[in-house]
Formats: C-alpha cells, structure tokens, sequence
C-alpha cells in the first residue's frame, strides 16, 4: 500500500486513480449481521460502546433469515405450550449433551426474547389473525 507524504495511505488503483483509505477505531466489532450478531452489536450499542457490525450479506439475507427455523419459545398462542416441552426438545435433540442449565435458561426466557424480537421489527410468519407461529 503506497503512502503520501503526509503519512496518509492510499488503497489500491482502481480504474487507474487510488483512493483513501479511512481508519476507523471501535470499543466493539461484530462480524456477521445475523439475528445474533444484530442483538449482539445492538447490545454492545446500548452499553454506550462504539460499535461496528460488519457483513458480507445484507442482513436480510443472512444465515438467520435463509435458515427460516423455527424458535424454541413458548408462546401459548397456537394451543397448549409449556417451555418445559421445548426443553425437552432441545435436550433431546442435543443427544443428551447440551448444557442443560443453559438450555432450561433458553427455553424459559424464550419468549421474552421473541417479544423484544418483534417490537426491533423481525418479521416473524403469522396466522391470519396476526399472532406468531
């Protein structure tokens, strides 16, 4: 990378003219705008750091989006529902081999995190009548 007199650098020729490059500092950098690294550079944000979330995708085509999984939250509003059932599940599907603290953890607070999840905007799939499914 060449570098002016001034001790600026200047990034590689493009259409035969370089141009600038710009240093920037941060407290925090995430790297991935899925829904994790969305919550977690929003999080870092709020703490009062200065936060960069870095992506090669929009977010809207991250892995959090195309995977289009379901959430092990219990909700309540398709029928019965108990975070106990989506514990289970979890446990299950872990081969036993989960932290089951950190599982038990999820599953209870779960909704909680879909709520906060749909007033940030993520478009959840929904019944005719709105609810979350």
């Amino acid at each position: 990378m060449a570098t002016k007199a001034n001790g600026a650098a200047k990034g590689p020729a493009l259409n035969g003219k370089a141009y600038p490059v710009i240093h920037h500092t941060y407290d925090v950098v995430v790297v991935g705008a899925g829904g994790a690294g969305l919550r977690a550079t929003l999080g870092a944000a709020e703490a009062g750091l200065k936060t960069a979330c870095v992506t090669k995708v929009f977010p809207t085509r991250s892995h959090t989006v195309a995977a289009q999984g379901g959430v092990a939250a219990s909700l309540g509003n398709m029928g019965p529902d108990n975070w106990r059932w989506h514990m289970y599940d979890t446990v299950k599907g872990s081969d036993w081999l989960g932290d089951q603290d950190a599982i038990e953890y999820l599953c209870r607070h779960a909704p909680d995190a879909v709520y906060e999840l749909e007033h940030y905007g993520v478009p959840f799939s929904r019944t005719e009548d709105g609810k979350i499914y």
